[in-house]
């Protein structure tokens, strides 16, 4: 069952709109800087990394869209994922204070691995637990960073015009990062010199979507709402940092001016990422940054003369795997000897913590939930064997989806999103309001194998019901 959360309507006299009726499109941005202190954890990795830096601030961006009664908002946040805690502690709190419905505001990770890991932090602040004393906290503060964003883009609202572009990125900065080896299995992270590689295992999705926004007014530039699919693990060390999405923001301010809000948000990249598997010299983040810029500024965009906002989501019930007996066990002494500096399989130490979440989803009381940190949810203790999540769609006239999807979606899920949609510029937002599915393979993967099916809680085929769900909200009628 669709819901419709809201829809502006155009009332048609003699084949022409009704200009009375049509509303003008409101338009405010606004960011927050949500950059947490020195030694709080980071995320991004299977051990403890303690921040001793920062490269640059680690923003929470919103834009928030208005037409007649109709109101929503987006809110990108400089994290590696919006774990369903920390999205109903957004978007309730920001709904109280605004009245938008909580199921027309998204948030959404940009997945910068050199971003926070708050999530005992957050467990902790929701469950109303104690804390390890001396500890430092950020959680509660970041959560009103973000709902800060939102409230200042709403009060920035003003009549504004989007011009909507498509560029595809011709300098080659992402890769399928799967391999398919001679054995038939697929493997993570190799490249094509490895005499076992065949070849690689997918496509990538080299389009760049993006979306201007000028006061229709001052005619002075708000900012760049941008998207591609590219996976944010290209800075690495121990500062805080954006990663190559800083440098869109750059080029954005030199172009439009310095209070311009350039708003990234992540494409559909779960088996993506910027390393050549020609084995030339990694990418770096400014290199990145640069040529996506370049693309995305060489590109004119288009005015959609009559806008109409439309508002849509839908509930969908993703099917979990099931820990069965003696999983737990295993993984708890996996787990032990990688406490213990012992020699553990990479895979394995993945499987091992993949399976404690999955058995805190089966049962809220297991005694080996103490020893998650990021995965750890209170929203989602003995949710039982289904993963509630949600589909979001906000589009704008024929030109323009943004489509919200929960966790890190394979490229294949963002390709036929696109290739389906009536519209001619889809943006996918992917890890938007739960992170906790960890990975979300196409169904042919999950019996090739690999990094990332190892770490998919879900069953084969959940993405495509996510690409089913996306198709009918983009589908449905005016």
């Amino acid at each position: 069952m669709i819901i419709l959360l809201g829809i502006a309507i155009s009332i048609m006299v003699n084949g022409q709109v009704d200009q009375a009726n049509h509303s003008p499109i409101e338009v405010g941005m606004a960011e927050t800087d949500i950059t947490p202190p020195m030694g709080y954890p980071m995320a991004g990795y299977y051990h403890e990394r303690l921040a001793t830096g920062k490269k640059d601030p680690l923003k929470a961006k919103a834009i928030v869209f208005r037409q007649g009664n109709i109101t929503g908002a987006i809110i990108t946040c400089d994290l590696i994922g919006i774990s369903a805690d920390l999205s109903d502690s957004v978007r309730s709190k920001l709904s109280g204070k605004t009245q938008i419905p909580m199921g027309q505001i998204a948030l959404t990770a940009t997945h910068s691995h050199t971003a926070p890991d708050y999530s005992k932090d957050l467990y902790c602040w929701v469950t109303k637990t104690p804390f390890p004393v001396g500890k430092p906290r950020h959680a509660e503060a970041m959560i009103e960073r973000i709902v800060a964003a939102g409230l200042e883009a709403k009060a920035n609202l003003r009549p504004a015009t989007i011009e909507m572009g498509t560029a595809f990125q011709k300098e080659p900065v992402s890769f399928h990062r799967r391999f398919l080896m001679r054995d038939g299995s697929v493997r993570t992270w190799l490249n094509l010199n490895n005499p076992e590689v065949v070849k690689a295992a997918g496509p990538i999705d080299p389009e760049l979507v993006f979306a201007k926004i000028t006061d229709s007014k001052s005619k002075q530039p708000m900012g760049l709402v941008s998207n591609f699919a590219l996976h944010l693990d290209t800075v690495g060390g121990m500062e805080w940092s954006a990663d190559y999405p800083l440098f869109i923001e750059q080029a954005s301010q030199q172009v439009l001016g310095k209070s311009a809000v350039s708003l990234f948000g992540l494409g559909c990249c779960g088996n993506i990422n910027h390393v050549n598997p020609f084995g030339k010299p990694v990418n770096k983040t400014s290199f990145i940054g640069k040529a996506l810029s370049d693309t995305l500024f060489q590109t004119t965009p288009v005015l959609d003369p009559l806008p109409e906002l439309r508002i849509l989501s839908q509930k969908v019930n993703l099917p979990l795997r099931q820990v069965v007996d003696g999983e737990v066990a295993r993984s708890l002494k996996i787990l032990d000897l990688v406490d213990a500096k012992g020699k553990v399989d990479f895979l394995d130490h993945v499987e091992a913590y993949r399976v404690l979440i999955m058995n805190q989803f089966q049962n809220a009381k297991a005694p080996s939930s103490s020893r998650l940190g990021w995965g750890r949810s209170q929203k989602w203790d003995g949710v039982g064997d289904k993963l509630p999540v949600e589909v979001q769609v906000f589009t704008i006239g024929r030109d323009l989806a943004i489509v919200c999807l929960p966790g890190e979606v394979f490229v294949e899920h963002g390709l036929a999103i696109k290739a389906g949609s009536p519209f001619r510029n889809t943006m996918i937002f992917e890890l938007s309001n739960v992170v906790e599915t960890v990975y979300i393979p196409n169904k042919g993967a999950y019996s090739q194998g690999g990094y990332e099916v190892v770490n998919s809680v879900t069953k084969p085929g959940s993405g495509e019901m996510l690409v089913e769900t996306a198709l009918q909200l983009l589908r449905s009628p005016r």
